[in-house]
């Protein structure tokens, strides 16, 4: 149920809080620029109980949430969410790139990423430090050392991080050596490690499945956002289809449905979409044209040598190439980095 408030003084949101925590439901606050609302999310039966908010007189009214995914969705909050990651932000006509090497494998590639992406002007600084793969003999990380390799070469250039956690019992290191956590498409649907990720006091990027529909990415979401964490960033990596000429096919227009269902800022990852380094810049300037609120792409020193997707990653160069490309339709679109 929404309780949407008439009056935003902090003892009457306290108190209707409370009313709504006796109830045994969970309060969550969403202060917006007109007005505030309160989300009383919890078991669905018996919520008519909450209709008696509304007899209050700091209460304007009380309407139940139509959609499943309950903080989430536009329902809740009209206004776009700007999440804040470090010195970056992504949303509300804020365009976030992030850059860098799919895996940390040495501190010298890592660093020379950093400066690279840097240089060129991206926001944010990727790299793999945890990499589950689909075979068990392909190149898994560098782990633990690989974090801190991460975490220095964007404290070096000025660049907050995001990296993947894959455990929920990794999510607490991953927090104290990135800036945000990555959730991948392998996990979208790991319940344990989104309710670990909800707890942190980091950002949290959420890719979508390969084989998920829109409505389950966006309950995924709502796990995090129940644990208390309003901070989530989804991303669309393309999904599975009959199609075998690119690694997956770049839902593209889930971005503008996203968009319409969730105040939630949505960026795009077009090197896991096409896994072909030379589909990545359309792709890129399709992601910009189509509404999104980022990129987050791949890019090696030497992709030649790169132990991990380096068919997809893109030189030094082309990602220069990439974000020259995408600086005329950001200001289309209204945006800026």
């Amino acid at each position: 149920m929404i309780i949407v408030m008439a009056s935003s003084k902090k003892e009457d949101v306290e108190h209707v809080v409370q009313r709504i925590e006796e109830l045994g439901y969970k309060a969550h606050v969403i202060v917006g620029v007109e007005r505030t609302v309160v989300a009383a999310v919890g078991d669905e039966r018996g919520k008519e109980r909450l209709t008696a908010l509304e007899a209050l007189p700091h209460v304007e009214k009380v309407f139940p949430i139509l959609k499943p995914f309950k903080l989430a969705g536009r329902e809740v909050r009209s206004e776009d969410t700007v999440v804040e990651c470090g010195t970056a932000k992504i949303g509300g006509g804020h365009f976030c790139v992030m850059a860098g090497p799919c895996s940390v494998e040495s501190k010298e590639q890592v660093n020379l990423s950093a400066q690279i992406v840097k240089d060129a002007g991206a926001t944010m600084l990727r790299g793999g430090a945890f990499k589950p793969r689909t075979s068990p003999y392909s190149f898994q990380g560098m782990e633990l050392e690989g974090l801190k390799l991460l975490w220095s070469a964007g404290q070096a250039v000025g660049l907050p991080v995001v990296t993947e956690a894959t455990t929920p019992e990794q999510v607490a290191i991953v927090a104290e050596f990135a800036d945000m956590i990555q959730i991948g498409a392998r996990n979208m649907q790991n319940y344990g490690l989104l309710r670990a990720a909800g707890k942190s006091n980091r950002p949290v990027l959420l890719k979508r499945g390969m084989m998920s529909t829109i409505n389950e990415w966006l309950m995924s979401a709502e796990y995090i956002m129940s644990e208390g964490n309003p901070n989530v960033v989804l991303c669309e990596r393309g999904i599975r289809t009959f199609e075998t000429e690119t690694r997956n096919t770049l839902d593209i227009q889930a971005v503008p449905v996203i968009r319409k269902l969730s105040h939630l800022p949505v960026i795009v990852d077009p090197s896991h979409a096409a896994g072909r380094w030379e589909l990545v810049l359309p792709m890129a300037c399709a992601a910009v044209a189509s509404g999104a609120d980022g990129i987050m792409v791949e890019m090696h020193p030497n992709p030649e040598v790169a132990l991990s997707d380096g068919q997809q990653s893109l030189k030094p160069r082309r990602f220069e190439e990439l974000m020259a490309a995408i600086r005329p339709l950001l200001d289309v679109m209204k945006k800026t980095l």
